[in-house]
């Protein structure tokens, strides 16, 4: 497995973002992609031994085309620039929280939890935390999930949430506009012998944070 060609690529890809070069190292890509299904594989099966729901995943349900959507977007460089796969046990463009593992040069990172979450449903992620406060923070408050993920959301409510009493003493929790955690991991990172373990035991601590958070999405797209 050789992440290295990943990343080479993907720094050629920066440097000579057109479809003329593309089409002239497209067998660069494919042996990129090919080393990184190999990951995939390996993660799919490593993660599966702790959480069961994600076995059945394949690499081609994990990732996306590498061609962008630029109709919409200031930015028409035609690819991205990076590659990263979603392992989630009800598909990579389902709501339900996963693991997700990102490789772009100086900007690596593991993440895991939803994004796109509705205001409703994110309404209801709050309920659930204020309804399981003492549970909830026995998650985000464990001191390896504190050393691993000290921020959860990237973005978060000016105000405090409607819908709660003014004197809730953790009113700071539920104003992430999304809940999700992620880890940065350099590139000097992927060179370490145990750098799958790692990217494992990310996935694993965050484990907990995603069950909670997938009670609550599950049940509310189920029920609506």
């Amino acid at each position: 497995m050789d992440l290295q060609l990943i990343f080479d690529f993907l720094r050629q890809l920066s440097a000579h973002n057109d479809r003329e070069w593309f089409q002239e190292h497209k067998m660069l890509y494919h042996s990129a992609t090919q080393e990184f299904d190999k990951l995939l594989t390996i993660l799919i099966s490593r993660v599966g031994e702790f959480d069961p729901s994600v076995r059945h995943l394949q690499p081609k349900d994990c990732t996306w085309r590498i061609y962008r959507d630029v109709r919409f977007s200031p930015d028409k460089r035609p690819y991205k620039t990076h590659i990263g796969g979603f392992l989630s046990a009800k598909g990579k463009k389902s709501l339900h929280c996963g693991y997700y593992f990102h490789l772009e040069p100086e900007g690596s990172f593991y993440a895991g939890g939803t994004y796109g979450l509705t205001p409703k449903q994110l309404q209801e992620i709050r309920y659930s935390i204020y309804d399981s406060i003492d549970e909830y923070r026995n998650i985000i408050e464990n001191k390896k999930f504190k050393k691993y993920f000290p921020t959860i959301g990237e973005d978060r409510l000016k105000v405090n949430p409607k819908g709660f009493p003014k004197d809730f003493p953790y009113m700071e929790l539920l104003k992430p506009k999304d809940f999700s955690v992620w880890h940065h991991l350099d590139d000097d990172f992927f060179t370490q012998p145990d750098y799958v373990d790692v990217l494992v035991d990310l996935a694993k601590t965050s484990k907990p944070f995603l069950d909670f958070l997938n009670y609550t999405v599950d049940d509310f797209i189920r029920n609506n």
